[in-house]
């Protein structure tokens, strides 16, 4: 006589339901309202809302002006004969900037060969005799080609440093090597870095370091996770598995604890 084992159909002890919000849980879960009362609950609402429409309807509004900018720029340019809104009962908004993209492309294509670079070599000769304007023209043209160019370089990597005092760490960007004369005059033989320190919430704003390898923390995150946590003022934080992974790593890291001699 055999004996029927029972099957379980519920969960397993200690097994989790999957939850369809558990992706955003920040925004479905946190601002669930879970209070009867009526004003709490509309409050909840009205924050569910503002989280869902306000970055929506900022970013259009980014485009959009953006868009408009750049048409007040270069309709003015275009005759009016090829304009579409003289053969359309409506406006079309997008043409100045189709247009704009369009004429950077053929000069780009026109200053690749030998006759293009040439005019800008002397275009760049002209404005290397003015006092101000080459000043301007240098930084410029620095950061549109280390932003730009394909053999520009950009941040590296993301760091800790411990700022303003021990014990208190702050977010760095790792940029590029120091220069010669930095590492001959402050070196003292040990490697250095570079690091950029932004300020919270406006990373356009901070401070270059150079200071010893030894005392840079790399972290794994990305820059563009790095840059959120500045902007957002550390609301928005990297996933949790890169912390969780930094902070065994730092764990392990640690000396052990020295033992007090024996009496």
């Amino acid at each position: 006589m055999t004996s029927k084992t029972p099957q379980n159909k519920g969960p397993k002890p200690g097994s989790k339901k999957q939850d369809p919000n558990q992706d955003d849980p920040g925004l479905f879960g946190a601002l669930e309202p879970t209070s009867s009362h009526l004003g709490a609950r509309l409050r909840g609402y009205f924050l569910t809302g503002l989280i869902i429409v306000g970055p929506v309807a900022i970013t259009v509004y980014v485009v959009w002006w953006f868009i408009n900018l750049i048409d007040g720029w270069v309709k003015p340019l275009i005759p009016e004969a090829y304009l579409p809104e003289n053969y359309l009962p409506f406006t079309v908004p997008g043409v100045g900037l189709i247009v704009g993209i369009l004429a950077l492309m053929l000069i780009g294509a026109l200053i690749a060969n030998l006759f293009g670079r040439s005019i800008v070599s002397y275009g760049e000769m002209m404005l290397d005799r003015m006092p101000v304007v080459r000043g301007v023209y240098k930084l410029l043209k620095q950061i549109f080609t280390t932003v730009f160019s394909k053999t520009g370089t950009s941040f590296k990597r993301v760091g800790l440093i411990e700022f303003p005092r021990r014990g208190l760490f702050a977010v760095v960007f790792v940029s590029n090597e120091p220069p010669n004369e930095v590492k001959e005059k402050v070196g003292n033989g040990e490697e250095l870095m570079t690091v950029f320190l932004p300020n919270a919430p406006n990373p356009t704003t901070g401070f270059v370091l150079f200071m010893p390898k030894k005392d840079v923390t790399l972290l794994d995150m990305s820059v563009e996770d790095g840059a959120k946590l500045v902007v957002s003022a550390g609301l928005v934080a990297p996933p949790q598995e890169a912390l969780q992974k930094f902070a065994e790593s730092t764990e392990a890291d640690k000396p052990a604890p020295k033992r007090s001699p024996a009496s």
